[in-house]
């Protein structure tokens, strides 16, 4: 069939939705999909439209260029002079997908919504969530299905959007990394803390908690990965406490898997303190790796701590109890035991079972009496 995935960002930018993008895509290809993705291009700078990974990816101009609201009236204009079977929406928190979902309606277009949640740094759209989700209810319950990416996920926004329950499919992200390339070790001394630059990440707090740390472990390093716009201001904060030498930030481009998977496999500790995730890719791919992870004990954060796949700390702890978790982790020496993680290419199969459920069921009540739907069933 053909599927039109919609994002706000996708290759070359990184991040959640867009790793789960480039990971899905050619695997719903190989499981005989054909897959265009949809997205903006604020700078002006991107190719129209371009191949990557065997997806057609169309950009489309958004507004503002220096904030993430994405305003993107093309999203409306693309997707109703375009032909696809089955529009997939992913991340609900611009203006990107009320256009779209507009756009699908008004075509009466089978769609689907996958909410990909996050936090934000901004206290006024914060602020505003409760405002944005009942906006959104109307559009919400129109989808042919909804997707939460944890447990978390779904059960939140079923209350929120007062969608019921078991219109909700639960798919987690996968975890999926490259092997560690001959020669990358652990660095007993060395945390990572991975994720976009922006405030609600938690970075700083991890910053904030290093000169505690060093009296416990002296010769721990912080090695921050990620691009964003609050990288300034942890700069400051790194020059503030005088610890240039003791922290790294930088981002790796998506590209670079191997350099990512060889930067994780050699940290003796990952850590995201972040306010709020749903299904965090930075985190699985640490634990694919089989480092030891320590999260705020929030969202879905709270989840994969609860299923015991790292462990959590108060969201609320203050840079002497942030110290004390993390270097009781360093010197714990923590082995990691080859976990049972969700997969990608059991994201991408779950993925085409709703695709081919929700066309079969659109087809058995839209199709006239004696016309075959598709997929046939099984024996026709």
């Amino acid at each position: 069939m053909r599927i039109l995935m919609v994002a706000a960002r996708c290759y070359p930018f990184i991040g959640g939705i867009e790793t789960h993008i480039q990971e899905v895509g050619p695997r719903l290809m190989a499981r005989g999909h054909a897959v265009d993705v949809l997205t903006t291009d604020p700078s002006g700078e991107l190719p129209v439209e371009e191949e990557v990974r065997g997806m057609r990816v169309l950009r489309v101009p958004a507004w503002p260029r220096e904030l993430d609201l994405y305003i993107a009236p093309g999203i409306y204009t693309a997707i109703r002079r375009g032909a696809w079977d089955l529009i997939h929406f992913q991340g609900y928190n611009t203006f990107v997908a009320p256009i779209g979902m507009l756009a699908a309606v008004s075509g009466d277009l089978p769609f689907i919504l996958t909410f990909h949640s996050g936090g934000h740094s901004s206290r006024l759209r914060n602020a505003v969530r409760g405002t944005q989700h009942a906006l959104l209810r109307p559009l919400v319950a129109r989808a042919a299905r909804l997707i939460g990416v944890s447990e978390f996920e779904a059960s939140f926004f079923s209350a929120r959007m007062g969608v019921p329950r078991e219109r909700f499919v639960v798919i987690p992200n996968g975890a999926a990394m490259p092997a560690r390339s001959p020669g990358v070790k652990v660095d007993p001394h060395l945390i990572v803390s991975g994720g976009r630059l922006e405030r609600y990440k938690g970075h700083h707090r991890a910053i904030a908690a290093l000169p505690e740390l060093i009296r416990r472990v002296p010769d721990v390093r912080l090695r921050i990965v990620g691009t964003g716009p609050y990288e300034g201001e942890l700069r400051r904060l790194v020059a503030t406490l005088g610890l240039e030498k003791r922290v790294t930030i930088a981002g790796i481009p998506g590209s670079e898997r191997q350099k990512m998977a060889d930067l994780l496999a050699s940290a003796a500790l990952f850590v995201l303190f972040s306010e709020y995730e749903a299904h965090p890719v930075a985190v699985m791919e640490a634990l694919s790796l089989r480092r030891p992870v320590l999260v705020s004990d929030t969202s879905g954060l709270r989840e994969l701590a609860a299923n015991g796949l790292c462990r959590a700390i108060a969201c609320n702890a203050g840079p002497r109890e942030l110290a004390d978790a993390m270097a009781g982790e360093l010197q714990a020496h923590r082995e990691v035991p080859d976990l049972a993680l969700p997969d990608w290419d059991a994201c991408a199969q779950a993925l085409s079972d709703v695709y081919r459920d929700v066309l079969s069921n659109r087809s058995v009540v839209r199709l006239p009496p004696g016309v075959m739907s598709w997929p046939p069933a099984k024996g026709a």
